[in-house]
């Protein structure tokens, strides 16, 4: 960073929801305001767009849509609806994004950055199998193990858990035409809906002696648009599987499962997805749609890039959603209001049947409610608990009443799960490795706490 150069904190002590929400073009709404303010869009001819409403909480800090139920700050208001924006251009990252607005808001110039166009590698030989030499795992071969060693150590993944995944990583090895060959473990991609055929491989190198890391990518020609590395203990077929887990490297998924699976038995029944680095859309649409009745634990980075992955997750979890309810004619008014990569009932409310149009009422108004409970400060936590279940039931009898007007399969609208490491650990091999150093310690300690009282003494008097 630049000196002079605002930061995120800077942005939200400096600005609130509303310079933001007034400069994405919402208008004061003076009919509410009793107890917070609320903002609203206007159409071309000045009346209000039913449902999209902004109710500003925590003063000012905040913003929560009830339709929706999501609460933003400025960034992740910026974030999420981009298209507001003068500064926004397709292909912007989020970041880049609010560092342009909220710089503008705060009259603070930022310089242009020229755009850097790079040229794509051409010729690029499709990823063949067969180039490769493989050296397999075999669960009763020691000596067929021994080579992987130093591929797992330095990530705490043990020896039960490589034989739970034994069918689905390899070494492989490729010789370039000077004679030198390289190595790396490998994890073989495939497609959600096809015949098992690898088309790349997601590859990590062995650990460097100076513990710096280690190489990883993607092998030569792979389709990381679509492949991706799916893996299950028990060998569940995809389509088969009631829970899917997500995870932006095999790595994460092996340690997700070390951690877990002592716990939860039916993990090795399980399917792992790693999409080996940032999740494409097609990636995501290939899975959803083989597998959307399965409950979907969404298991990506804590970090600012885990959370779009996970915003880009549930946009296509919507869209094939929508693809599988009939538009009929009494459907189509509202499916029309619909955006595809929204949740089903971000639509305009009044082209509901009636009867749905109350029951969203009970709940809209139950939510702010406990919303205003909450940023009052003046309420017991089991109060605002109590209120917030009483939030939950009148949603779901909502949601039911829309899934019957939609026709949607009940199986098709099961929620995703967010999953994430223990802070301050950013993925679950982070998280699994503090735990390994944890236990090393607390062993050591004991083994010292055990030792004879004369032998400790004669240690001390050395």
């Amino acid at each position: 960073m630049r000196e002079g150069d605002l930061t995120y904190d800077d942005f939200l002590q400096r600005l609130t929801i509303q310079d933001v929400l007034i400069d994405a073009g919402y208008h004061l709404n003076k009919r509410d305001g009793l107890r917070y303010p609320s903002y609203v869009r206007l159409d071309s001819e000045g009346r209000r767009i039913r449902g999209d409403k902004f109710i500003v909480t925590q003063n000012g800090r905040c913003c929560f849509h009830a339709q929706q139920q999501k609460v933003y700050n400025l960034i992740s208001f910026i974030k999420e609806h981009p298209q507001f924006f003068s500064e926004y251009h397709a292909g912007m990252s989020g970041d880049r994004l609010v560092n342009l607005v909220c710089n503008r808001l705060l009259n603070h110039p930022i310089e242009n950055r020229e755009t850097r166009i790079i040229q794509p590698k051409r010729d690029v030989k499709p990823f063949d199998i067969a180039d490769y030499d493989i050296h397999k795992f075999n669960p009763q071969n020691r000596e067929t193990q021994k080579r992987f060693y130093p591929y797992f150590k330095n990530r705490g993944i043990d020896l039960y858990t490589q034989y739970a995944f034994h069918r689905d990583f390899c070494l492989v090895t490729k010789h370039r035409p000077d004679g030198a060959a390289y190595t790396n473990l490998s994890f073989p991609l495939t497609l959600p809906k096809g015949d098992g055929t690898v088309v790349g491989l997601e590859e990590r190198g062995r650990a460097r002696m100076d513990g710096s890391g280690s190489y990883k990518g993607k092998a030569e020609g792979s389709n990381s648009s679509e492949g991706l590395w799916i893996a299950s203990p028990a060998k569940t077929p995809l389509a088969e599987a009631k829970h899917i887990y997500w995870f932006e490297s095999a790595y994460d998924a092996m340690a997700y499962y070390q951690l877990h699976q002592a716990q939860n038995k039916e993990l090795r029944k399980a399917v792992f997805v790693s999409t080996g680095g940032s999740p494409t859309v097609a990636q995501m649409r290939g899975v959803l749609s083989a597998t959307l009745p399965a409950r979907h634990h969404v298991c990506f980075d804590t970090d600012l890039a885990g959370m779009e992955f996970y915003k880009n997750f549930q946009a296509e979890k919507y869209r094939v959603m929508r693809s599988t309810i009939e538009e009929t004619p009494e459907r189509k008014p509202y499916l029309d209001t619909v955006r595809e990569d929204l949740d089903l009932d971000s639509g305009e409310i009044y082209l509901l049947p009636e009867t749905l149009q109350t029951s969203y009422g009970r709940y809209e108004s139950e939510w702010e409610e406990a919303m205003s409970m909450r940023s009052s400060g003046l309420c017991h936590p089991d109060d605002i608990q109590a209120q917030v279940d009483i939030v939950n039931k009148h949603y779901k009898e909502f949601r039911e009443g829309l899934r019957d007007f939609l026709g949607l399969d009940k199986k098709n609208d099961v929620p995703d799960i967010r999953e994430q490491p223990a802070y301050p650990n950013k993925d679950w091999n982070e998280q699994l490795q503090a735990e390994r150093k944890l236990e090393e310690a607390t062993e050591k300690e004991q083994a010292r706490e055990e030792e004879p009282e004369q032998e400790r003494q004669t240690r001390f008097h050395r």
